[in-house]
């Protein structure tokens, strides 16, 4: 799906177009969750030609939805990414090489508004103090961006004034289901997963695979409203890059 919008009387905009590039997901629910995310922020910025692309998976891919801005207006790429790894240091930067005007906005995390969603998102499961506290991540190649997620779940923990453990989907160890097991070992109350994936998709039903039973929270994006920090990460993130102050 691509979502675009012209200035107010259907005039084009000279502010530059915010281009979101998902990783991509074959999940019908996950499209939907990361479009309804790109269309809360094309509602928030009327004057800004916003439009979804994909960086894996789906299509349009990062080239056909450059191709499809003009090739005066600059374009600030907002990765809908959680951390820093291989597809913002390298797949972004090479597949847009060929524009000239082009910004790539950091990640979306680690930011604090993150940790208020996964607390949101775990009101689901009434975790008590007594349940133990693991955070499934996907994990990456690039131990920078795996660091990002062990950040987040360390300002989770300072958030909850409690420890939270942090699994990896791939990639990284431990994995969940070792991280799930540490945590039932050391306590004789629920072990609790608190979910920092983006979207339902394929990480999501593995993680409900890897927990072995323990309850797994909602994605950060469902079927309901994105939620309102979210939606000012990305707005952020695009005027930023675009140089845009307030």
């Amino acid at each position: 799906m691509r979502v675009i919008r012209a200035g107010h009387n259907g005039a084009v905009t000279t502010r530059p177009a915010l281009l979101a590039i998902s990783h991509g997901t074959a999940s019908p629910a996950g499209q939907a969750a990361v479009a309804g995310l790109v269309e809360a922020v094309a509602r928030r910025l009327p004057d800004v030609a916003v439009r979804l692309g994909h960086v894996d998976v789906q299509q349009p891919d990062v080239a056909a939805s450059l191709d499809a801005i003009p090739e005066a207006m600059p374009v600030v790429i907002v990765p809908l990414l959680l951390s820093a790894g291989y597809h913002v240091r390298v797949d972004l930067r090479q597949q847009s090489a060929g524009r000239d005007g082009v910004v790539i906005a950091p990640a979306l995390g680690p930011d604090p508004r993150l940790v208020e969603v996964l607390l949101a998102r775990l009101t689901a499961l009434a975790p008590t103090p007594e349940d133990a506290l693991v955070l499934a991540v996907a994990g990456s190649s690039d131990d920078r961006a795996n660091e990002d997620c062990r950040e987040i779940g360390r300002m989770l923990g300072a958030r909850l004034g409690r420890e939270v453990g942090v699994g990896f989907l791939a990639a990284a160890d431990p994995r969940l289901d070792v991280a799930v097991a540490q945590a039932v070992s050391k306590t004789a109350t629920r072990t609790v997963v608190a979910n920092y994936l983006l979207a339902p998709g394929y990480f999501h039903d593995l993680a409900v695979r890897m927990a072995a039973g323990a309850p797994v929270a909602p994605p950060l994006l469902g079927d309901d409203e994105p939620p309102a920090g979210l939606v000012d990460i990305v707005i952020d993130r695009y005027r930023a890059g675009a140089g845009i102050s307030g």
